[in-house]
């Protein structure tokens, strides 16, 4: 039973692999720019940390999407819907909550399998 941390610091690490599942940290953007901007940033950063990981979007198992304001819901959603995979949608939850800092506006968590 091994445990593989990778892109580690005191606080978290960006990728953990156990069991043949990827645990991605939460995933946010730039600071002030729009939702749909830092929904595809998120998007992206998921999209290089699950290839570094081994294993890709195909393979989400699960999603949780926090936004800032249930306001930005819609927005967040077109740009969700044109990057996930058709016959590939994880299960997902989303809800609305406060961020790490004032200007995020979503941050996506992300499991995965190998």
């Amino acid at each position: 039973m091994s445990i593989t941390r990778q892109h580690t610091n005191q606080r978290m690490s960006q990728i953990v692999t156990h069991n043949g599942v990827v645990y991605l940290s939460g995933q946010v953007g730039t600071l002030d720019d729009s939702v749909a901007d830092q929904t595809q940033q998120c998007l992206d950063k998921v999209d290089a940390l699950l290839a570094e990981a081994g294993t890709s979007k195909s393979n989400i198992l699960q999603t949780t999407i926090w936004l800032a304001d249930m306001a930005d819901f819609e927005a967040m959603n077109g740009v969700w819907d044109a990057w996930v995979p058709k016959g590939h949608a994880p299960a997902r939850a989303c809800g609305e909550a406060k961020l790490a800092r004032p200007g995020f506006l979503v941050e996506i968590l992300v499991i995965a399998a190998l």
